[in-house]
Protein backbone atom coordinates (compact mmCIF):
# COMPACT_ATOMS: atom_id res chain seq x y z
CA UNK A 1 0.00 0.00 0.00
CA UNK A 2 1.37 3.29 -1.07
CA UNK A 3 0.72 5.59 1.99
CA UNK A 4 -0.05 9.49 0.91
CA UNK A 5 -1.52 12.62 3.10
CA UNK A 6 -4.25 14.55 1.32
CA UNK A 7 -5.30 18.14 3.71
CA UNK A 8 -8.46 19.70 3.60
CA UNK A 9 -10.45 22.55 5.09
CA UNK A 10 -12.22 21.73 8.10
CA UNK A 11 -15.20 19.37 8.93
CA UNK A 12 -17.46 20.48 6.13
CA UNK A 13 -19.80 19.51 3.09
CA UNK A 14 -16.79 19.92 0.33
CA UNK A 15 -14.95 17.15 1.79
CA UNK A 16 -17.44 14.19 0.35
CA UNK A 17 -15.56 13.38 -2.59
CA UNK A 18 -12.60 12.24 -0.13
CA UNK A 19 -14.35 10.77 2.55
CA UNK A 20 -16.91 8.69 -0.07
CA UNK A 21 -12.89 7.56 -1.88
CA UNK A 22 -11.95 6.17 2.06
CA UNK A 23 -15.25 5.02 3.12
CA UNK A 24 -16.53 3.42 -0.41
CA UNK A 25 -13.14 1.77 -0.67
CA UNK A 26 -11.67 3.14 -3.43
CA UNK A 27 -8.36 4.08 -1.79
CA UNK A 28 -7.78 0.91 -0.67
CA UNK A 29 -8.80 -1.02 -4.08
CA UNK A 30 -6.02 1.21 -5.91
CA UNK A 31 -3.38 -0.15 -3.72
CA UNK A 32 -3.24 3.40 -1.66
CA UNK A 33 -3.62 4.46 2.05
CA UNK A 34 -4.70 7.86 2.20
CA UNK A 35 -4.59 10.23 5.17
CA UNK A 36 -7.14 12.85 5.38
CA UNK A 37 -5.90 15.77 7.67
CA UNK A 38 -8.33 18.45 8.18
CA UNK A 39 -7.34 22.27 8.98
CA UNK A 40 -9.26 25.12 10.26
CA UNK A 41 -7.22 27.91 8.55
CA UNK A 42 -7.93 27.87 4.50
CA UNK A 43 -3.92 29.48 4.41
CA UNK A 44 -2.76 25.75 6.41
CA UNK A 45 -4.00 23.24 3.65
CA UNK A 46 -2.09 25.34 0.89
CA UNK A 47 1.32 26.09 3.18
CA UNK A 48 1.16 22.36 3.44
CA UNK A 49 1.31 21.41 0.19
CA UNK A 50 3.57 24.18 -0.85
CA UNK A 51 6.05 22.88 2.39
CA UNK A 52 5.93 19.27 0.84
CA UNK A 53 3.90 18.27 3.99
CA UNK A 54 0.91 16.97 2.14
CA UNK A 55 1.39 15.08 -1.25
CA UNK A 56 -2.00 16.84 -2.69
CA UNK A 57 -4.70 19.43 -0.98
CA UNK A 58 -8.13 20.20 -1.61
CA UNK A 59 -7.91 23.65 -0.97
CA UNK A 60 -8.80 27.19 -2.21
CA UNK A 61 -8.02 27.36 -6.11
CA UNK A 62 -7.33 31.15 -5.39
CA UNK A 63 -4.40 30.13 -3.39
CA UNK A 64 -3.23 28.12 -6.60
CA UNK A 65 -3.35 31.00 -8.67
CA UNK A 66 -1.55 33.56 -6.48
CA UNK A 67 1.34 31.33 -6.13
CA UNK A 68 1.85 30.77 -10.04
CA UNK A 69 1.83 34.49 -10.14
CA UNK A 70 4.69 34.49 -7.63
CA UNK A 71 6.61 31.91 -9.12
CA UNK A 72 5.24 29.17 -7.07
CA UNK A 73 4.57 25.46 -8.20
CA UNK A 74 1.24 24.64 -7.27
CA UNK A 75 -0.93 23.26 -9.78
CA UNK A 76 -4.60 22.18 -10.20
CA UNK A 77 -5.40 18.34 -11.30
CA UNK A 78 -8.56 18.23 -10.61
CA UNK A 79 -12.30 19.88 -9.51
CA UNK A 80 -14.01 20.31 -6.32
CA UNK A 81 -16.45 22.62 -5.38
CA UNK A 82 -17.22 23.85 -9.37
CA UNK A 83 -20.24 26.04 -8.57
CA UNK A 84 -20.77 28.03 -5.03
CA UNK A 85 -22.94 25.72 -2.50
CA UNK A 86 -23.31 29.63 -0.32
CA UNK A 87 -26.30 31.26 1.24
CA UNK A 88 -25.35 35.22 2.60
CA UNK A 89 -27.10 35.07 5.79
CA UNK A 90 -27.52 37.33 8.47
CA UNK A 91 -28.84 37.39 12.00
CA UNK A 92 -32.44 37.90 12.29
CA UNK A 93 -32.80 41.47 13.08
CA UNK A 94 -30.79 42.48 9.53
CA UNK A 95 -33.56 41.93 6.92
CA UNK A 96 -32.05 43.37 3.68
CA UNK A 97 -28.79 44.05 2.02
CA UNK A 98 -29.29 48.17 3.30
CA UNK A 99 -29.08 46.68 6.87
CA UNK A 100 -25.48 45.67 6.10
CA UNK A 101 -24.43 49.24 6.36
CA UNK A 102 -22.32 49.24 9.61
CA UNK A 103 -22.09 45.69 9.86
CA UNK A 104 -19.10 42.68 10.09
CA UNK A 105 -18.75 40.36 8.02
CA UNK A 106 -17.50 37.53 8.45
CA UNK A 107 -14.66 35.84 5.66
CA UNK A 108 -12.70 33.21 5.63
CA UNK A 109 -9.27 34.78 5.06
CA UNK A 110 -8.13 38.52 4.03
CA UNK A 111 -5.82 36.91 1.56
CA UNK A 112 -8.07 34.66 -0.06
CA UNK A 113 -11.33 32.50 0.03
CA UNK A 114 -14.50 34.29 0.65
CA UNK A 115 -12.96 37.99 0.46
CA UNK A 116 -13.23 39.19 -3.06
CA UNK A 117 -16.51 36.96 -3.33
CA UNK A 118 -18.33 38.95 -0.41
CA UNK A 119 -16.94 42.19 -1.69
CA UNK A 120 -18.51 41.65 -4.92
CA UNK A 121 -22.13 40.78 -4.01
CA UNK A 122 -22.28 43.24 -2.00
CA UNK A 123 -21.21 46.19 -4.53
CA UNK A 124 -23.78 44.78 -6.47
CA UNK A 125 -26.46 45.95 -3.84
CA UNK A 126 -24.75 48.92 -3.28
CA UNK A 127 -22.37 48.92 -0.53
CA UNK A 128 -18.69 49.64 -1.00
CA UNK A 129 -15.54 48.19 1.16
CA UNK A 130 -14.62 49.57 3.53
CA UNK A 131 -16.47 52.67 3.95
CA UNK A 132 -19.98 50.91 4.32
CA UNK A 133 -19.00 47.46 6.42
CA UNK A 134 -16.18 45.85 8.06
CA UNK A 135 -14.17 42.58 6.94
CA UNK A 136 -13.34 40.13 9.70
CA UNK A 137 -11.13 36.94 8.72
CA UNK A 138 -12.78 34.15 10.88
CA UNK A 139 -11.81 31.14 9.41
CA UNK A 140 -14.38 28.43 7.29
CA UNK A 141 -17.87 28.28 7.36
CA UNK A 142 -18.03 25.86 10.80
CA UNK A 143 -16.44 29.16 12.76
CA UNK A 144 -18.47 31.53 11.03
CA UNK A 145 -21.75 29.89 11.82
CA UNK A 146 -21.11 29.96 15.66
CA UNK A 147 -19.72 33.80 15.35
CA UNK A 148 -22.70 34.05 13.96
CA UNK A 149 -24.67 32.98 16.54
CA UNK A 150 -22.68 34.40 19.68
CA UNK A 151 -23.37 38.12 17.83
CA UNK A 152 -19.46 38.69 16.76
CA UNK A 153 -20.04 38.78 13.18
CA UNK A 154 -23.34 40.21 11.41
CA UNK A 155 -23.63 37.99 8.70
CA UNK A 156 -21.60 36.35 5.71
CA UNK A 157 -21.53 33.19 3.14
CA UNK A 158 -22.58 30.07 4.49
CA UNK A 159 -22.07 26.72 2.97
CA UNK A 160 -24.69 24.02 2.77
CA UNK A 161 -25.94 22.13 4.97
CA UNK A 162 -25.39 25.05 7.25
CA UNK A 163 -27.12 27.63 5.47
CA UNK A 164 -30.63 25.56 5.80
CA UNK A 165 -29.96 25.32 9.43
CA UNK A 166 -29.38 28.80 9.74
CA UNK A 167 -32.60 29.35 7.99
CA UNK A 168 -34.31 26.76 9.94
CA UNK A 169 -33.43 28.51 13.02
CA UNK A 170 -34.92 32.15 11.94
CA UNK A 171 -31.35 33.77 10.60
CA UNK A 172 -32.07 35.85 7.16
CA UNK A 173 -30.96 34.10 3.88
CA UNK A 174 -30.38 37.39 2.10
CA UNK A 175 -29.70 35.32 -1.41
CA UNK A 176 -27.27 32.84 -3.09
CA UNK A 177 -24.43 34.34 -4.92
CA UNK A 178 -24.52 31.20 -7.73
CA UNK A 179 -27.38 33.06 -9.19
CA UNK A 180 -24.75 36.19 -9.81
CA UNK A 181 -21.73 34.18 -10.48
CA UNK A 182 -23.29 30.69 -11.81
CA UNK A 183 -19.63 28.93 -11.80
CA UNK A 184 -17.10 29.45 -9.59
CA UNK A 185 -14.09 27.73 -8.67
CA UNK A 186 -13.87 27.93 -5.07
CA UNK A 187 -11.96 24.75 -4.32
CA UNK A 188 -9.85 22.54 -6.49
CA UNK A 189 -7.85 19.30 -5.85
CA UNK A 190 -3.95 20.81 -6.03
CA UNK A 191 -0.66 19.68 -6.41
CA UNK A 192 2.65 20.49 -6.34
CA UNK A 193 4.02 20.32 -10.06
CA UNK A 194 7.50 18.96 -9.21
CA UNK A 195 5.82 16.30 -7.10
CA UNK A 196 3.43 15.30 -9.29
CA UNK A 197 5.98 14.84 -12.21
CA UNK A 198 8.77 12.83 -10.42
CA UNK A 199 5.57 10.80 -9.16
CA UNK A 200 3.03 10.65 -12.01
CA UNK A 201 1.76 7.27 -11.92
CA UNK A 202 0.63 7.94 -7.75
CA UNK A 203 -0.89 11.05 -9.11
CA UNK A 204 -2.96 8.63 -11.85
CA UNK A 205 -3.79 6.32 -9.35
CA UNK A 206 -5.39 8.41 -6.82
CA UNK A 207 -7.62 9.91 -9.17
CA UNK A 208 -8.75 7.05 -10.51
CA UNK A 209 -10.35 6.58 -7.35
CA UNK A 210 -11.23 10.07 -7.18
CA UNK A 211 -13.11 9.84 -10.40
CA UNK A 212 -14.82 6.91 -8.94
CA UNK A 213 -15.83 7.91 -5.66
CA UNK A 214 -17.48 11.29 -7.71
CA UNK A 215 -19.87 8.70 -9.91
CA UNK A 216 -21.03 6.66 -6.41
CA UNK A 217 -21.83 10.19 -4.90
CA UNK A 218 -24.39 10.86 -7.82
CA UNK A 219 -25.48 7.57 -7.65
CA UNK A 220 -25.47 6.56 -3.98
CA UNK A 221 -27.92 8.73 -2.23
CA UNK A 222 -28.41 6.85 1.02
CA UNK A 223 -24.74 6.01 1.35
CA UNK A 224 -23.89 9.46 0.41
CA UNK A 225 -26.19 10.30 3.63
CA UNK A 226 -24.85 8.01 5.93
CA UNK A 227 -21.43 9.39 5.44
CA UNK A 228 -21.80 12.65 5.32
CA UNK A 229 -23.67 12.22 9.17
CA UNK A 230 -20.43 10.08 10.07
CA UNK A 231 -18.07 12.40 8.97
CA UNK A 232 -19.45 15.65 9.49
CA UNK A 233 -22.31 15.15 12.69
CA UNK A 234 -25.03 16.95 11.13
CA UNK A 235 -28.73 15.56 11.14
CA UNK A 236 -29.99 13.23 8.61
CA UNK A 237 -32.49 15.60 7.22
CA UNK A 238 -29.31 17.98 6.65
CA UNK A 239 -27.86 15.27 4.64
CA UNK A 240 -29.98 14.39 2.93
CA UNK A 241 -30.95 18.29 2.00
CA UNK A 242 -27.36 18.69 1.12
CA UNK A 243 -26.76 15.96 -1.40
CA UNK A 244 -30.26 16.89 -3.00
CA UNK A 245 -28.39 20.43 -3.61
CA UNK A 246 -24.70 19.38 -4.41
CA UNK A 247 -26.56 17.04 -6.87
CA UNK A 248 -29.60 18.66 -8.56
CA UNK A 249 -26.78 21.99 -8.66
CA UNK A 250 -23.69 19.85 -9.44
CA UNK A 251 -21.68 21.92 -7.17
CA UNK A 252 -19.45 18.49 -7.32
CA UNK A 253 -18.24 17.90 -11.22
CA UNK A 254 -19.71 14.13 -11.50
CA UNK A 255 -16.39 13.97 -13.88
CA UNK A 256 -14.14 15.28 -11.10
CA UNK A 257 -12.53 17.79 -13.41
CA UNK A 258 -11.74 21.84 -12.63
CA UNK A 259 -13.55 23.69 -14.58
CA UNK A 260 -11.95 26.54 -17.07
CA UNK A 261 -14.93 28.76 -17.12
CA UNK A 262 -15.73 28.58 -12.96
CA UNK A 263 -11.81 29.08 -12.52
CA UNK A 264 -12.07 31.95 -15.26
CA UNK A 265 -14.54 33.67 -13.26
CA UNK A 266 -12.55 33.38 -10.01
CA UNK A 267 -10.34 34.79 -11.56
CA UNK A 268 -12.44 38.15 -12.73
CA UNK A 269 -14.02 38.56 -9.33
CA UNK A 270 -10.76 38.19 -7.10
CA UNK A 271 -9.27 41.11 -6.11
CA UNK A 272 -6.04 40.18 -4.77
CA UNK A 273 -5.48 38.60 -8.80
CA UNK A 274 -6.89 41.66 -10.56
CA UNK A 275 -4.07 43.64 -7.77
CA UNK A 276 -1.35 41.52 -9.93
CA UNK A 277 0.26 43.80 -12.45
CA UNK A 278 0.87 41.39 -15.59
CA UNK A 279 -0.16 37.70 -15.12
CA UNK A 280 2.25 35.46 -16.12
CA UNK A 281 -0.31 32.68 -17.55
CA UNK A 282 -3.17 34.55 -19.39
CA UNK A 283 -6.19 31.92 -19.37
CA UNK A 284 -7.85 29.89 -16.78
CA UNK A 285 -6.52 26.57 -18.85
CA UNK A 286 -3.06 27.43 -18.36
CA UNK A 287 -3.51 27.04 -14.39
CA UNK A 288 -4.78 23.45 -14.89
CA UNK A 289 -2.87 20.80 -15.76
CA UNK A 290 -5.19 17.95 -17.41
CA UNK A 291 -3.39 15.14 -18.78
CA UNK A 292 -3.06 13.33 -15.35
CA UNK A 293 -7.01 12.95 -14.63
CA UNK A 294 -7.69 11.96 -18.67
CA UNK A 295 -5.10 9.59 -18.66
CA UNK A 296 -6.85 8.24 -15.21
CA UNK A 297 -9.70 7.99 -17.02
CA UNK A 298 -8.68 6.82 -20.18
CA UNK A 299 -7.47 3.63 -17.83
CA UNK A 300 -10.67 3.07 -16.21
CA UNK A 301 -12.51 3.28 -19.37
Amino acid sequence: MKNLKIGAVSRNYFNMPLWVTQHAGFFESEGLNVSIELYEPIDEVSQRLIDGRLDFAMGVTEHVILNNESGGRLQIIGGNVNRLPFSFIARPHIKNYVDLRGATIGVSSLDAGSSSLVMQILKSHGLDYPQDYTIKAVGPILTRWKMLQSGEIDAGLQGVPLNFIAIDAGYTDLGNPRKIFPDFQFTSLNVDSDWAERNSDTVITFLKAIIRAHEWFYTHKEESIDIAQKETGIDRIYAERAWDEYVNEQIFPRDATASPKAVQTLIDISALIRAIPVRSKTNAEEYIESRYIETARHELG
